[in-house]
């Protein structure tokens, strides 16, 4: 009897367990769904543009420069440079960046913490993509930089709505 008391409580205490976790990851799943949408609709503004301005900081004297490059992966936003440019060596000092694209009447700010990536398979994927880029970079180089948005928060904007923004 003592043994089926036993069986009994470790029953119940799996099955609140199992409960408790259910109704911690669901919203955490929705939430992540909702992220996801959200670094889609950033990259497919950032595509139908093709290029945009990234602003930097170099010890007080911001620094803007335009990129087209972009990438989704893996359900991340990268972008890429080369480790060789102020650019990369102003990320690594401060990793604040603010990217800004505009088409036509709307335009989309990006602020956030960039991170590097160093794997080879962002890189191939990156290439692969912008196959131009193969004249300046390969994978192996120790010279092509990935960086994704660790965080960051988007504004999307117009001359007919009011501004949205949205976190990531």
């Amino acid at each position: 009897m003592g043994s089926m008391n036993f069986t009994l409580s470790t029953k119940c205490k799996l099955t609140f367990h199992i409960i408790m976790l259910k109704l911690i990851y669901y919203p955490i799943a929705q939430e992540e769904g909702i992220i996801m949408e959200t670094i889609e609709r950033i990259y497919n503004f950032l595509e139908e543009t093709k290029s945009y301005a990234l602003a930097t900081v170099e010890g007080d004297q911001p620094r803007v420069r335009i990129f087209g490059t972009a990438l989704l992966y893996n359900g991340k936003l990268y972008i890429q440079t080369g480790k060789s440019k102020d650019v990369s060596k102003q990320i690594a000092a401060n990793p604040k960046v603010e990217i800004c694209a505009c088409k036509g009447a709307e335009w989309l700010r990006v602020c956030g913490v960039l991170a590097d990536d160093d794997s080879r398979e962002v890189k191939v994927a990156m290439l692969e993509k912008m196959p131009n880029l193969t004249a300046m970079y390969n994978p192996d180089d120790g010279n092509m930089q990935m960086l994704y948005f660790k965080c960051g928060q988007a504004t999307f904007s117009s001359f007919s709505s009011a501004p949205e923004t949205v976190t990531f």
